[in-house]
């Protein structure tokens, strides 16, 4: 569940943030070192700070440019005496249509660099591109803060010495928000929500249907976030949840979003996810589920992304559509090393009668699992299969 305390709203602030990573990406669509860039976007902000209370110019993206222009002029120089050797200083570059070029696909390429562990990429998203301070993004991972910030700057070191021009593989920012969205909720900081956000700017500002695609996934689960679990912390699963209790907004809107990416003709990965998502949040109640639809798009998703998530989530849908025995036959066919296996297993042994391997895979289940809330649901479920059989 999301705990996080809402904190009221301040314009101006909304505005720094919404801007900051708008303005470090257009210095290192230049050229700019990305440490070094940040560092002069972060004295921008501070002149902003001091010269903006009196009133904000007309453009305050092209002031934040300039200014930060010549903040990075100043740190290369810096730099340059520091170390007692010539370094190129770039002049500050003029103003003009391409201070209001979106960087945002640019800049989320740099912080999603292959060379990056999922983590890492993660992290400097977040605080490069996401505005975060180190301490949230530290909050939001649930470690020391001075860890984060040793985990950033090595990230930084990482992707410093490549110069980026062009955006990278769409593909690679996707695969990071879709990360950072599933590590859920935690700390003060909403990883979820911070990845919507995210991903809403992309989509905003690219017209690629993946991008959309991966919005409407996203918007879809998201919806569901207050009935997942209980007001005492239990896991409620998708089939127990009381549906009056979803977001129906956030379901129309995020319904909206993939009609408009499915009419694209270009089928991804991201919005079959989305499909299927949309039509588990339609069903009024968990038996009028249309689960021969949702076989559908598992198929098309297994064409377009096959591996063994989706084999495995497929397995359920065919144990929905043509009985528990069918179910386990394509499940059989799943590596039993993939995260939930034992757990879809004890579903289709419960629903097939066999009480015993259920119990079984319940308690294997448990052992496996990711979550003390995840874990004390199998075991409950083991328990009152136990309770049951007496």
């Amino acid at each position: 569940m999301d705990r996080r305390t809402d904190r009221a709203a301040d314009p101006a602030a909304d505005l720094v943030r919404t801007l900051a990573p708008q303005v470090l990406g257009v210095l290192v669509r230049r050229g700019a070192d990305f440490a070094t860039a940040e560092d002069a976007v972060q004295e921008a902000l501070v002149e902003a700070v001091r010269h903006w209370p009196d009133g904000a110019p007309d453009d305050p993206k092209a002031w934040l440019v300039r200014v930060a222009g010549r903040k990075l002029v100043d740190l290369q120089r810096s730099e340059a005496a520091r170390r007692r050797r010539e370094e190129r200083v770039a002049d500050e570059p003029p103003p003009g249509p391409t201070e209001q070029a979106d960087d945002t696909l640019l800049l989320l390429s740099r912080c999603c660099h292959p060379a990056l562990s999922p983590a890492s990429a993660i992290a400097l998203t977040l605080r490069a591109v996401g505005g975060l301070t180190t301490a949230q993004v530290a909050q939001a991972f649930l470690v020391p803060e001075a860890t984060m910030a040793q985990r950033i700057s090595r990230a930084k070191r990482t992707v410093s010495g490549q110069r980026f021009e062009t955006p990278g593989d769409v593909r690679a920012v996707l695969r990071v928000l879709y990360l950072m969205f599933n590590e859920g909720f935690t700390g003060e900081v909403s990883l979820a929500q911070e990845a919507i956000r995210l991903t809403r700017q992309l989509a905003a500002a690219h017209g690629d249907p993946e991008i959309a695609g991966l919005l409407a996934l996203m918007l879809l689960h998201h919806a569901r976030r207050d009935a997942r679990y209980t007001a005492s912390g239990e896991l409620v699963p998708l089939d127990e949840q009381d549906r009056t209790r979803w977001d129906t907004a956030m379901i129309a809107e995020g319904v909206d979003v993939l009609q408009a990416a499915l009419a694209r003709d270009h089928l991804g990965e991201y919005q079959a996810q989305a499909a299927i998502a949309a039509l588990h949040d339609d069903a009024p109640t968990a038996q009028e589920t249309d689960w021969p639809q949702i076989l559908e798009w598992y198929d098309e998703l297994a064409s377009l992304a096959p591996g063994p998530v989706v084999a495995l989530n497929r397995a359920v849908a065919v144990g929905q559509v043509d009985g528990p025995r069918a179910g386990l036959a394509a499940l059989a066919a799943v590596d039993r090393r993939v995260a939930r296996w034992d757990a879809v297993a004890a579903h289709l042994h419960e629903r097939a009668d066999d009480v015993e391997r259920a119990i079984g895979h319940y308690t294997a289940a448990a052992d496996h699992a990711t979550s003390a809330a995840e874990r004390t649901h199998l075991l409950r479920q083991a328990a009152r299969l136990r309770a049951q059989r007496r």
